[in-house]
């Protein structure tokens, strides 16, 4: 009974319910004033109080001792975590009470000692673009949520704090209970931290996305030579990191995967023949974007025309596990990725079944990517060479991977290039430079309207935008790109 007591007591105290767990003490009113002002003085919400499960004492006073746990949420800083003990003394009318003491709500506070928080705010470090342009959240929203991230890991800044025990007479500090908060480090606090961002493409990218029509979309730029992120930009900017973190069937993009697949073991060749029928059926129909069909094309076309029922016809050439495998091996997808912030790395796991098997082939099923992985495989297929990509310097790299022969790079960049002059991404065809695409649609449900895709490279810089039910990528991903390349240098610098 007096251990049921203990525990009402604290879930009542926890859940902010004061009157009705004052009235569980034996002094009511002194205890709501205490616990009252104990959690607003020191900020603190929502604690989690424990009563242990078993080691009740019995004291030399006749109460029974019933060991909890707090833990104390001060906003903004931390969590305060420390052991203390309820005691409970039965009553002449029956039943049990909390015997109101001060040092039942911590075992220091006391009659001349008291608790108070101590706020200590420092100024985070500058986060800049690889040339030192300062790079704030007021300019470039999309970049908003991350710079606090950015300088906070850099090791400068932010908030700090500690609860200290003081006299009561004099507010003099007896000692420090919990301190929040890491300490500047003298070395670095005035250095600012330098990511691989670059402003301008910062900008055009932020800028491109209000061509999305508010609908929610992300973009990812970043150099193929190196991996480095040169923009990186979400709409809405606030909130989830959709470009990094998001998890999409990317569609028709993961033929380029595919095809590399397909491509590494001379099971097709961009000249044969690989027929584009309307319907294809294997455990459920699929289909092509607008149920179109090309009869008798080529592989070539396939690609270009993002021809689904192909793709999906060529299953059999490869192993139920080959295209994760592919996917891992050369484009380091499923990999741990380190970039700076926090991402998402991609899922291609082996097919259930025939039907799973087939959605894989043109991104579907459980295969998960979003723009910055997207980007990295589009820069992978065109170099040959998987790049961890970054957005800070120095960061770990556990990945290990394998290079394209020259002869899929080659083949790949010229399924990419006549997409554009030929094929679905001809919205980029009039752009300078030699600009290789592709384009992607990705089912959601049968309630929503698909995803839309594109990819391209042009020089040394890979491009992935997703456009939440964009419905196709060519007609909501592709003026995406499109404004953003007509915005930037052919190469950067």
């Amino acid at each position: 009974a007096a251990t049921e007591q203990a525990r009402a007591f604290l879930a009542d105290w926890a859940a902010g319910r004061l009157p009705s767990a004052a009235a569980r003490t034996t002094e009511p009113g002194k205890a709501q004033e205490v616990l009252q002002s104990f959690t607003a003085g020191l900020d603190i919400e929502k604690p989690k109080l424990t009563a242990a499960a078993d080691g009740v004492k019995e004291g030399e006073d006749g109460t029974l001792g019933i060991p909890f746990t707090a833990r104390m949420p001060v906003t903004g800083l931390g969590t305060w975590t420390y052991e203390s003990e309820l005691p409970l003394r039965e009553q002449d009318g029956g039943g049990w009470k909390v015997d109101w003491r001060l040092s039942l709500v911590h075992p220091r506070l006391s009659e001349t000692e008291k608790f108070r928080l101590e706020r200590e705010e420092s100024a985070p470090p500058k986060v800049t673009d690889r040339a030192g342009v300062s790079l704030v959240g007021a300019e470039y929203p999309s970049l908003s949520p991350l710079l606090g991230r950015l300088a906070g890991d850099a090791g400068g800044g932010g908030p700090r704090g500690a609860v200290e025990l003081v006299d009561r007479a004099s507010g003099e500090t007896v000692r420090t209970e919990a301190s929040f908060g890491k300490e500047p480090d003298p070395a670095t606090a005035d250095r600012p931290v330098r990511t691989t961002l670059d402003a301008g493409w910062q900008a055009a990218a932020e800028k491109a996305l209000g061509k999305a029509d508010g609908k929610n979309a992300s973009l990812v730029a970043l150099r193929v030579d190196n991996g480095e992120v040169l923009a990186l930009a979400n709409s809405p900017s606030s909130g989830f990191n959709r470009a990094a973190s998001g998890t999409y069937a990317p569609g028709s993009t993961w033929k380029i995967v595919t095809s590399s697949a397909l491509l590494l073991k001379d099971a097709v060749a961009p000249d044969d023949v690989v027929d584009c029928p309307k319907y294809l059926t294997v455990g459920k129909e699929f289909h092509n974007v607008e149920t179109s069909e090309h009869p008798g094309a080529t592989f070539r076309k396939d690609f270009t025309e993002s021809c689904n029922t192909a793709f999906i016809g060529l299953r059999g050439k490869l192993d139920d596990g080959e295209l994760g495998k592919v996917a891992r091996t050369y484009f380091g997808v499923g990999q741990e990725w380190h970039i700076g912030i926090p991402t998402y790395d991609g899922s291609v796991p082996e097919p259930k079944d025939e039907t799973e098997k087939a959605a894989s082939m043109i991104g579907q099923g459980r295969v998960q990517a979003n723009p910055l992985i997207m980007a990295s495989v589009t820069a992978t297929a065109v170099s040959g060479e998987f790049h961890q990509p970054s957005v800070t310097a120095g960061n770990e790299d556990e990945t290990r991977t394998e290079p394209l022969p020259d002869g899929v790079v080659s083949q790949l960049r010229g399924l990419m290039r006549a997409t554009v002059t030929e094929g679905t991404a001809r919205v980029l065809a009039d752009l300078p430079g030699e600009i290789g695409a592709k384009t992607g649609t990705a089912e959601v449900s049968d309630d929503q309207d698909n995803n839309g895709w594109l990819v391209a490279h042009r020089g040394n810089v890979a491009v992935a935008v997703v456009v939440e039910e964009g419905v196709t990528g060519g007609g909501s991903a592709g003026p995406i790109v499109h404004s953003l390349l007509s915005a930037v240098p052919e190469d950067p610098a």
